[in-house]
């Protein structure tokens, strides 16, 4: 497999953000061949706000072909509208199983 996929899941109020769950699947996820957008490995924006880093986010998910999401997904607003926007681009949506 290969092509452009997106990680998208829960991080506000998470141990680490769950910075580690994101950086999990980003290797297993190159490892298959994708080129991999990890909003995990994103600088902080000069803001610092809830919006400027999904302003970050929303500017890579647009370049990709698929977006990967994490368990807990839903109960993120960030993901939440991550996923949406996906859809409605009619990106590949691939939904990783609780570990």
């Amino acid at each position: 497999m290969s092509g452009r996929i997106y990680i998208a899941g829960p991080m506000t109020g998470l141990p680490d953000f769950n910075y580690p769950a994101f950086h999990a699947e980003a290797a297993r996820l190159r490892a298959q061949g994708f080129h991999v957008e990890n909003p995990a490995e994103n600088a902080a924006p000069a803001c610092g706000s809830w919006a400027g880093y999904m302003r970050l986010a929303i500017a890579q998910l647009v370049t990709c072909d698929a977006i990967c999401l994490l368990p807990g997904w839903s109960a993120s607003r960030g993901a939440s509208i991550e996923h949406g926007l996906a859809m409605h681009l009619g990106l590949a949506v691939m939904y990783q199983a609780a570990r």
